[in-house]
C-alpha cells in the first residue's frame, strides 16, 4: 500500500533521544525519516533575522521539499530566535510547521519527555476566524 512519508525533524534544540524520538511516532503515527541539527547560538551583537536566514539556507532542502515535505520543529529555547525562526519557516513552506513541546519528566534527575505536538497553523486558522 501507500507509505506515508517519514517526517522531517528540524531541531533547534538539543539533540532528541531514543525515548523522544519514540514518543514522537507514538504521537504521529509516522516514521522519522531525517533529522537535521541546527546550531542555534546566536550572536546577540548582529541582526537575529539575518542569522536564521543564514542557519536556514544551509539546510539541504530544495523549494519543493519545503514546501511539500512532513516536516516538524522542536524550536530554540530563546524566545527570539524561536519566532524568527518560525516566521522564516512560514515563508518558506508557505505555512506554519507543528512544533514539538518538551516537558521536565518527573524523574530524578528530571529527563525531558515529549509533551506534546502542537499545531501552530491549526492555531493560526482558528485564530483567524475570530477577526
Amino acid at each position: 500500500g501507500m507509505t506515508m512519508a517519514g517526517l522531517w525533524v528540524l531541531n533547534f534544540a538539543h539533540p532528541l533521544t531514543e525515548s523522544q524520538q519514540q514518543a514522537i511516532r507514538n504521537l504521529t503515527g509516522q516514521e522519522i525519516e531525517k533529522i537535521l541539527e541546527f546550531k542555534c547560538q546566536f550572536d546577540h551583537n548582529h541582526s537575529f533575522s539575518e542569522q536564521a536566514q543564514r542557519l536556514l539556507d544551509g539546510a539541504p532542502l530544495t523549494s519543493a521539499q519545503w514546501q511539500s515535505l512532513p516536516i516538524l520543529v522542536n524550536p530554540p529555547s530563546l524566545a527570539p530566535i524561536a519566532c524568527v525562526i518560525l516566521a522564516e519557516l512560514h515563508g518558506r513552506m508557505g505555512y506554519f510547521p507543528p512544533i514539538l513541546r518538551l516537558r521536565p519528566s518527573e524523574t530524578i534527575p528530571p529527563q525531558y519527555e515529549v509533551a506534546e505536538i502542537i499545531n501552530l497553523q491549526a492555531i493560526r486558522d482558528a485564530a483567524r476566524n475570530k477577526r
